[in-house]
């Protein structure tokens, strides 16, 4: 009797369970496959589905993002002035409705008066962010996905360690599952140094895996205040192309000055007031900016949190808004279906789309994945490029000899949905000629996929390619 009872009392707490889980899933989960996904899974099997949901279903972040940004946040706040006539009516007058759209999604004005420059490899990146450590006066900000304990890695800490010991004040930032790259922890290494390092969101467990949501996927160096690093640049001697690296990854940072800086800093500050609860402020963190350049700029920053889909509803804007081409680099290329459905109706308004991706990924599942997705963008008049190795890391899309939109963001549902990323969008035609001009270099050597042969591949392996599309949205 007492076990029959204690049966049906467990029952009837799974099905509260249950219940209250999904009620949970329909008022928090924004996008409806996956919330269909957990509903199923937590009704069909219930004591697994239930912990897996709590565990990874779940985002705990809550960051009160505005009370938490220092006195200078929001750059360039956003005026009703400022909408007629627009920042971009003397030199883009075309673009007007896609600066419209990112001045709605983040609420900023674009700054003017910045230079940017684009930085290839880590070969014309990192001697650069070494100077500029090197000279910094007053402050050094560093946020970073991956930070390995390799010759580069020793340099940064040696640099960083150098400002600290003339007085500037330095604070570093790294991801939780990001650390795990090297062994020992890079953290270690840098408190052993006396550096003040903060870690985002420490996995539960010590072991590295690109999976897990939630990631600081930001690349942020600010020195002083004013200048600048930002795009898809981790810190690692792979991504030194000149000395050989066994695996070497090619990559695309930029150098940027000028107003827009401010942003980059504000995005730093906030991460780490959450990580550490230390809130940076003052003109040691926050100078006053002036005009150093042509370029008309903004920060777009992204998250799962008051930021949510900032960067892929600007990407989708951009997309209407193009009149000529539209070019985009990315080592991960898992568009979602809004994605896709705009790509291809911007290929049939006779817009030449094209998007370039690595033949050999370092995640096999999403080359499977972005295989059989570029079958679906084929189909729609896009033109599909795979570049040859080293796998090439850029992040990067192009519009019109304009525009350009760079930073830590690709194009998979990790970074759009699940990640914290920063983006740029920069209105100059000079960068973006010259961006243009590297797409064209990479396209030298790179194979069009066809979608006839992509078609005739062995149905094993399109079964493949297949099925693990099906999982991309947890890629």
């Amino acid at each position: 009797m007492i076990e029959a009872f204690s049966l049906y009392l467990l029952i009837i707490a799974q099905m509260i369970a249950v219940v209250a889980t999904s009620i949970h899933i329909v008022l928090s989960q924004r996008d409806v496959p996956s919330a269909v996904g957990w509903m199923g899974l937590v009704w069909l099997t219930p004591l697994i589905g239930l912990v897996l949901y709590w565990i990874f279903g779940v985002n705990r972040i809550t960051r009160k993002a505005h009370r938490l940004r220092p006195e200078t946040a929001r750059h360039t706040p956003l005026r009703p002035e400022q909408q007629a006539p627009h920042q971009l009516a003397g030199r883009f007058p075309e673009l007007i409705a896609l600066g419209r759209v990112g001045d709605q999604l983040t609420q900023t004005a674009l700054a003017h008066g910045n230079r940017v420059q684009p930085l290839i490899n880590g070969d014309q990146a990192y001697p650069q962010m070494l100077a500029a450590i090197g000279q910094a006066q007053c402050s050094v900000a560093l946020s970073t996905y991956i930070f390995e304990a390799d010759c580069i890695g020793a340099q940064f800490i040696d640099a960083l360690a150098q400002a600290q010991q003339r007085g500037v004040a330095v604070r570093v930032l790294i991801d939780g599952v990001g650390q795990h790259y090297s062994r020992p922890s890079i953290a270690h290494r840098l408190r052993q140094r006396g550096l003040q390092v903060g870690i985002f969101l420490t996995s539960a467990l010590p072991i590295r895996n690109q999976y897990l949501n939630l990631r600081n996927h930001r690349k942020i160096l600010v020195v002083d205040g004013r200048i600048g690093f930002t795009g898809g640049l981790n810190i690692r001697s792979a991504c030194m192309l000149a000395t050989q690296p066994p695996r070497p990854v090619q990559d695309l940072h930029f150098r940027i000055e000028g107003p827009v800086v401010r942003g980059l800093m504000e995005a730093f500050a906030l991460d780490w007031t959450f990580t550490t609860n230390e809130q940076l402020r003052g003109r040691r963190w926050f100078p006053s900016l002036t005009a150093v350049g042509d370029s008309l700029a903004r920060c777009i920053a992204d998250g799962p949190d008051e930021d949510f889909d900032v960067i892929r509803r600007l990407i989708l804007g951009a997309l209407a808004e193009a009149r000529q081409q539209v070019r985009i680099i990315t080592p991960y290329f898992l568009p979602d279906q809004t994605l896709i459905t705009a790509l291809n109706v911007t290929a049939l308004r006779g817009i030449r789309v094209q998007i370039l991706f690595p033949e050999h990924n370092n995640l096999r599942f999403v080359q499977w994945a972005a295989t059989a997705e570029a079958e679906r963008i084929l189909n729609g008049g896009c033109q599909v490029f795979v570049s040859p190795p080293p796998f090439d890391h850029t992040k990067l899309m192009l519009i019109d000899q304009r525009w350009c939109l760079f930073g830590s963001a690709n194009w998979d549902p990790r970074s759009l949905r699940l990640n914290f990323e920063l983006n740029v969008e920069c209105y100059d035609s000079a960068v973006s000629h010259r961006l243009n001009r590297l797409f064209d270099d990479k396209l030298k050597t790179a194979k069009a996929l066809n979608a006839a042969e992509l078609r005739g591949r062995p149905l094993v392996v399109k079964l493949r390619d297949g099925f693990a599309r099906l999982f991309s949205p947890y890629f």
